[in-house]
């Protein structure tokens, strides 16, 4: 029995080279036969590569480095990593704060704009037209959240200020943007007022797109309300507009920065709404302190891809 074992492993060796290069022989083959997709796609995957792929490989690399702009970069391990974690206090608060924007934020937009765009597609096509334009304005609009400036102003002229004194709730002016118990909250409810954009805009197209056979058939197998149709009929439809929406709520929310600093200053005072990426521009711009400010990159990108990943575990389970 040895014997024919041994006699036979040879030629099961000898097959797996002729297996692997059919297997290559058949990708090349398919590869010359779709040569004109890869050519329409070429374009995008060059500047994709060049802008995006690179710059985050160099950048992980340069974590590893102490690097001013000036100097040659000079080898340090994880001396970066081990000062981020160990010895930045600033960073932990940063840290902090933008989980609490992810937690919050993240889910709540994620929700408000699926219900949004799920009630407005009910509407006649007017008024779903109207409705959306309402609701996806704020995202294009650019700077438009300066105007909670003037809301969380901290004189008397501040609309909330105003309108808290004129029905006798305060009696003075409060520093709504000045005061670390307020400031947090306020950027957390200004970025999600601006969150319901592109996700909101993704979601609608996908509830478009959902066969009416689907319905009919699921009413035929047993589904008896719209929320057993909206589970089992018409999330699982869309699971690519979800996938999208997840992924662009997710990085808003882990990358919030012009907000905070717009409202809050920069820093904000005691560094109450310092997030992970004004820690990034503080020693990436500012400091000129590039392989810090690689590895704060680098723990950002981790946690976005992380969360990336449990997230789609989590919508393959949709309909199930």
């Amino acid at each position: 029995m040895v014997h024919i074992q041994n006699a036979t492993e040879p030629a099961l060796h000898g097959l797996a080279s002729p297996v692997k290069k059919s297997r290559l022989a058949l990708l090349w083959k398919e590869m010359k036969k779709s040569k004109h997709y890869y050519l329409m796609m070429s374009p995008y995957m060059i500047i994709f590569f060049l802008f995006t792929v690179i710059p985050v490989v160099v950048s992980l690399g340069l974590s590893f480095f102490y690097f001013n702009m000036l100097e040659t970069p000079r080898f340090v391990g994880w001396e970066n990593y081990s000062r981020l974690f160990l010895g930045d206090d600033v960073f932990m608060i940063a840290l902090k704060n933008t989980f609490l924007f992810a937690v919050i934020t993240g889910p709540l937009s994620y929700i408000a704009c699926f219900l949004f765009a799920w009630l407005i597609n009910e509407l006649s096509p007017f008024v779903r037209a109207l409705m959306t334009l309402v609701f996806y304005a704020p995202s294009i609009s650019g700077n438009v959240f300066f105007i909670w400036l003037i809301v969380f102003s901290g004189d008397s002229y501040g609309y909330l200020n105003g309108f808290l004194m004129k029905i006798g709730v305060l009696l003075e002016p409060v520093q709504w943007l000045q005061n670390e118990k307020y400031v947090l909250a306020i950027v957390i409810i200004v970025q999600l007022w601006l969150s319901l954009g592109t996700s909101f805009l993704a979601f609608i197209a996908g509830l478009q797109t959902v066969d009416p056979s689907l319905f009919e058939a699921a009413a035929m197998d047993g589904i008896k309300n719209r929320w057993q149709e909206l589970w089992f009929v018409t999330l699982p439809s869309m699971r690519p507009q979800l996938m999208f929406g997840a992924v662009m709520q997710i990085t808003a929310s882990f990358a919030v920065a012009d907000v905070s600093i717009a409202l809050a200053g920069f820093p904000s005072v005691n560094y109450a709404a310092h997030t992970v990426v004004t820690h990034l521009m503080d020693y990436g711009t500012l400091r000129f302190e590039m392989g810090y400010a690689s590895a704060i990159a680098t723990i950002l990108f981790g946690i976005m891809l992380g969360t990336n990943m449990l997230t789609q575990k989590l919508l393959r389970k949709v309909g199930e």
